[in-house]
């Protein structure tokens, strides 16, 4: 891999991960502390929707965020050569 390659290649991984962690940043402290409020007069099941959030929602979210991580990232290996 040259130089360039290698440099385009740790750009986009970085690009990758920080569009994600803004995700996860919106989701966990967005969903689960500034727009409680707002997410709390929707129920479901008898859960306010804010709790969940704030309990769970952050994590599974984290979860899929993971996955959608490994993609990605399977993705941008291939496309620079750098697959297994």
């Amino acid at each position: 891999m040259t130089q360039e390659n290698a440099k385009a290649y740790w750009k986009e991984n970085i690009s990758t991960i920080l569009k994600l962690l803004v995700i996860w940043f919106i989701v966990s402290y967005g969903a689960g502390i500034l727009f409680i409020n707002q997410l709390n007069s929707i129920e479901i099941s008898g859960v306010k929707l804010g709790f969940w959030f704030a309990q769970q929602g952050s994590i599974y979210v984290f979860v899929i965020l993971i996955f959608v991580y490994a993609k990605l990232m399977n993705k941008i290996d291939e496309k620079y050569d750098v697959h297994e």
